[in-house]
């Protein structure tokens, strides 16, 4: 870093205002020093200078007390459904319902221990069942937990919830598993959010994205330029508040380095916030052009099934149709419009104000055109429309003899794409062209994203912090002032990965999972 060094209980003294983050047997702690008053309980958290902390598991003040259950597998008909329980009773309760094989009691097995048997209400056994045990604090939630695998049906698995439910367990809210998972510290924010994120992927890449900011490559790059911050604002404490010590004068270009370093980590997380929204959330996507060019075959071709209506008749399509699609490693929420012409029909007049509107708004614009005929004012008009637009040319009816109208098209767009809704040919073509119109044709998962507008907001905020950091050191106010805005980014960052987050943030995360994660 190239700060330069100070006594060490001097530097561990003008520490002391800052949100210190460590890692330790699987848990995350803060260990901020008292200054200026004492620590006061708060909702299950400590308070220390405004910042919030969670060091030990508090089961009555984080809401935990309660050992709770619910259906861990999607509701439906399947070979295995899986009910789940979490609490300092879950082994008890979990011991009440099932009768293992060979006789033993769950009580007495340790973590990561299986057995077979079945499950019963009352004395009446109604499935056989496997009963996976885990010991606090090696399991997901860092509690006790036990998994009932039961035979998949509804009423099996609904009736080993009410089994377990009817011996002490509390239903489980929305992602209350993550909650505690979270709020024991085996996992950040950013990990917790991540675990939604992975269950809802619609795509390879979003996939894999989420799985990299599980594994802790997002909260690793925070951490990194946090450390950066406090370093700085450390030596800067130092020298301000013990001017007596042999403290080695500062660099104001040293530290001007530094914040440029912590401001280039946070830029590069902003920077690629909106590709990777567009790999993990989706595009909106507009097929727009003259009637009869083939814009519902083209979307019944997408979707692989009979979403609009096809026929020879212009205006067919008078209202917009939506379907969500995969094409390469995008998901497009496409919308099929009405064709763009001028009409007297009310009814697709509206259908076409609409479709205009739609152009407008979209992402990602596909305007089609029909290769087997001269382009039409109509046609002209689109690719006026389609001026400045995130747009792909798709010439369609690539399986009748072409018109002279590629040249024209290839001049219009910067991307044309030959496709065949009939023979089903171009897909793999137009997924390129999508990828290079939106710029993610290089996207890589394993580089850490900002996944949500939550995290954006916080990185956002830290950076501007930092920006107006290297404004004060430039500008040469004092070290104080410009430690102002350092610690600023630094509880900006805290917030990021729940280190310092409120009650009511994390219930606001947590409310949005399903029941049994």
């Amino acid at each position: 870093m190239g700060i330069p060094p100070c006594n060490p209980s001097v530097c561990s003294q003008a520490r002391s205002h800052l949100p210190l983050q460590g890692r330790q047997s699987g848990f995350n702690t803060l260990a901020p020093l008292v200054r200026g008053g004492a620590a006061q309980p708060q909702g299950g958290f400590t308070v220390i200078d405004s910042i919030l902390f969670s060091p030990t598991p508090n089961k009555e003040g984080a809401g935990m007390a309660k050992t709770i259950a619910a259906i861990a597998t999607p509701h439906g008909v399947g070979g295995i459904g899986v009910v789940r329980l979490s609490g300092d009773r879950a082994v008890e309760i979990a011991q009440a319902v099932f009768r293992a094989a060979d006789g033993s009691r769950l009580s007495d097995l340790p973590g990561y221990t299986a057995r077979f048997g079945s499950v019963a209400q009352g004395e009446k056994a109604f499935d056989q069942a496997v009963a996976l045990v885990f010991r606090a604090p090696r399991s997901y939630t860092g509690e006790d937990v036990v998994e009932l695998s039961v035979h998949g049906g509804l009423v099996t698995v609904e009736r080993t919830l009410q089994a377990v439910l009817a011996a002490g367990a509390a239903p489980a809210g929305p992602g209350e598993f993550t909650k505690r998972a979270f709020l024991h510290g085996k996992m950040d924010l950013t990990e917790a959010e991540s675990v939604a994120d992975l269950i809802s992927a619609s795509g390879q890449a979003a996939a894999d994205s989420a799985y990299t900011a599980l594994s802790g490559a997002l909260r690793q790059k925070i951490e990194g330029a946090l450390d950066i911050l406090m370093e700085v604002s450390a030596g800067m404490a130092a020298w301000v508040d013990y001017p007596d010590e042999e403290i080695p004068e500062l660099d104001s270009d040293t530290l001007l380095k530094s914040l440029q370093q912590a401001q280039g980590l946070l830029s590069h997380l902003l920077a690629g916030y909106d590709n990777g929204q567009l790999m993990t959330a989706g595009v909106d996507t507009v097929i727009v052009g003259r009637p009869n060019v083939g814009k519902s075959a083209l979307m019944n071709d997408l979707t692989g099934q009979e979403t609009s209506i096809v026929t020879a008749v212009q205006g067919t399509t008078r209202d917009v149709v939506e379907r969500t699609v995969r094409l390469g490693d995008l998901t497009l929420r496409l919308a099929d419009t009405a064709g763009l012409r001028q009409t007297d029909d009310v009814v697709e007049q509206i259908g076409v104000e609409r479709a205009q509107a739609r152009l407008q708004q979209a992402r990602l614009v596909l305007a089609v055109f029909d290769g087997s005929t001269p382009l039409t004012p109509a046609d002209e008009e689109l690719m006026t429309l389609c001026k400045g637009k995130n747009a792909v040319a798709v010439v369609n009816k690539n399986d009748l003899p072409p018109a002279a109208v590629q040249e024209k098209i290839r001049a219009a767009f910067d991307r044309v794409v030959a496709y065949s809704a009939k023979n089903h040919t171009g897909r793999d073509d137009l997924a390129v062209a999508v990828a290079d119109a939106l710029g993610v044709q290089n996207f890589d998962a394993a580089d850490p994203l900002l996944a949500n507008e939550r995290q954006r907001q916080c990185c956002q905020m830290a950076a501007d912090c930092v920006a107006e950091a290297m404004a004060a050191l430039e500008g040469g106010m004092t070290y104080d002032a410009v430690n102002v805005s350092i610690d600023a980014a630094a509880d900006a960052l805290l917030s990021l990965t729940g280190a310092r987050a409120t009650q009511a943030v994390v219930d606001r995360i947590f409310e949005k999972f399903c029941v049994g994660k």
